[in-house]
C-alpha cells in the first residue's frame, strides 16, 4: 500500500486505518494527497504496473469554487503562512477536538495546485476500464472541500462512501 499525505501533513494515515486496504496494489491519498495518488496511479498504469484499488480520502475538490475564493486562500497563505495553517488544521478537525498531527513545510505552489486542480471523469473512467477500483470517502461535516459537489462528481466512476457526521479526517468523534 502506498499513501500520500494531505497539504502540509505527514503520517496522518492512522486516521484512515479502518478504511485502508493494505494490499500491495492499493494507492491511497488524503485531501491534497488524493491528487498525488491519482497522478501516481496514472503513471503506474502507463508503465504497465498493477494497481487494484485507488482510495481517495476527502479528496481536494475545489473545482466548483470561484477564482476569487482561490485567490483569497493564496493571499491569506502568503500573508501569514503560520496563521493560515493553524486555521486550516482546525477546520480539518471541525466539529471535533483538534488532535495531534505532524506537519511539514507547505508552499504556495502546493496550495495553488490543490486549489486549481480539475478532476477528470474520462481519466477516472479510464482507470476503471483498466480494472482499478476507485473508492472515495467523504465526511458530511467536512469544512474544507465542497462535499456535495464531490459526491455528485465521483459517484459515476467510484464507490462513494459518505459518512454523515464525519469531518475532513473522516472522524465521527
Amino acid at each position: 500500500m502506498k499513501f500520500y499525505s494531505g497539504f502540509s501533513l505527514k503520517n496522518e494515515e492512522c486516521y484512515f486505518e479502518s478504511f485502508i486496504n493494505s494490499s500491495s496494489y492499493t494507492v491511497c491519498g488524503f485531501s491534497y494527497g488524493a491528487i498525488k495518488a491519482f497522478k501516481y496511479t496514472k503513471e503506474q498504469l502507463k508503465s504497465g504496473k498493477r494497481v487494484d484499488t485507488l482510495q481517495l480520502f476527502s479528496p481536494a475538490f475545489f473545482q466548483t469554487k470561484s477564482d476569487s475564493f482561490k485567490k483569497l486562500q493564496l493571499r491569506s497563505f502568503s500573508k501569514n503562512q503560520n496563521g493560515y495553517l493553524v486555521e486550516f488544521i482546525d477546520s480539518c478537525f471541525y466539529p471535533h477536538a483538534k488532535k495531534s498531527i505532524e506537519q511539514v513545510d507547505a508552499t504556495a505552489k502546493e496550495l495553488e495546485e490543490l486549489l486549481v486542480y480539475e478532476w477528470s471523469v474520462p481519466e477516472l473512467q479510464n482507470m476503471v476500464d483498466k480494472g482499478v477500483k476507485i473508492e472515495v470517502y467523504l465526511g458530511g461535516n467536512d469544512k474544507i472541500i465542497d462535499v456535495d459537489a464531490a459526491k455528485e462528481f465521483f459517484r459515476d466512476v467510484a464507490t462513494v462512501t459518505y459518512i454523515k457526521d464525519a469531518n475532513h479526517f473522516l472522524q465521527i468523534k
